[in-house]
């Protein structure tokens, strides 16, 4: 039986999320089964709602969040977002141990984190009771050295140069 492992993919820059998609797609190639949690993003329209229907049955997109916390048209309280995020961890739980999936993505964990969403231990205790086989892969722009130290692979995603920063929005396909 082949070991999984903890990849992490943070930093501030692009392709975070865009990097575990192409390790799904990877697997998935693979006739592995892939779950992808979203911790933070729900309530938008993006690419990874319809794709993930052409991936199926190899691949399960669970969408908890509620949006992103605290930008312009966030509606929603921050318990709100604090209780989306206890639920995500609540269901990742779930699919790891669930025997179905080779791979499991917490999409945005990281930035959940950061915002005090959930905590570092918490995070830390489920990577722990991990069965050794899956593999876990963590998205969003923090790491910590604890969740560092664990981790078999880390990458960090680093902005050079953005077209944000020129005015363009983003793109349908390239950014969401």
């Amino acid at each position: 039986m082949d070991k999984g492992l903890i990849i992490v993919y943070y930093g501030n820059g692009k392709g975070k999320t865009t990097a575990a998609l192409g390790v799904a797609l990877r697997a998935i190639g693979y006739e592995l089964n892939v779950c992808m949690i979203q911790f933070i993003k729900g309530e938008w329209n993006y690419g990874e709602i319809y794709s993930s229907n052409r991936l199926k049955p190899n691949f399960e997109l669970v969408i908890t969040g509620k949006g992103f916390v605290g930008i312009i048209d966030d509606d929603h309280d921050f318990i709100e977002h604090v209780e989306s995020s206890k639920n995500a961890l609540a269901i990742a739980k779930e699919k790891i141990d669930s025997g179905k999936y080779s791979i499991v993505i917490l999409d945005e964990i990281n930035y959940a984190l950061k915002l005090g969403l959930i905590e570092e231990g918490e995070i830390i205790s489920l990577l722990a009771s991990k069965p050794p086989e899956v593999t876990v892969i963590l998205t969003g722009n923090l790491l910590t050295d604890k969740i560092f130290q664990i981790a078999d692979l880390v990458t960090e995603m680093r902005e050079i140069k953005h077209p944000y920063k020129k005015g363009v929005k983003a793109k349908k396909g390239i950014d969401y």
